[in-house]
């Protein structure tokens, strides 16, 4: 049996251009841009091909989203990009050794809520 694979993510989201200038800035340093959308109610971001997606039909949900990043200094310009966009921090840049001993992540909450996660698995 094969494993499955993660194929893509959708946030719904309350303010879709809020939402939209806040995934612009804080993905960028994950090396993420917007590809695909209509500019008004989705989006699509990736790099190659849109695998996160923000959708807003005006009402917001709640989700947790990991990206993983190959350096821990990729994490810290995640989080730092995401608080500047207006996210508020929920875990800033640090080892999570109850996760497992290389564990280094951050966690920002987006403008609706959502948890965003920028993790390293790689040891320093």
């Amino acid at each position: 049996m094969t494993a499955a694979n993660l194929d893509h993510v959708t946030l719904k989201v309350g303010d879709y251009g809020r939402a939209e200038a806040f995934y612009d800035a804080a993905l960028g340093p994950l090396g993420l841009t917007r590809l695909f959308g209509d500019g008004e109610t989705f989006a699509g971001y990736g790099a190659g091909r849109p695998f996160f997606w923000i959708g807003s039909d005006g009402r917001a949900g709640y989700a947790h989203v990991a990206f993983a990043t190959a350096e821990r200094a990729t994490v810290e310009a995640f989080h730092a990009a995401a608080l500047a966009a207006g996210g508020r921090d929920n875990g800033a840049p640090g080892l999570r050794p109850h996760y497992h001993p290389t564990y280094y992540g951050a966690f920002v909450l987006d403008p609706d809520g959502n948890n965003i996660e920028a993790v390293c698995h790689a040891p320093a």
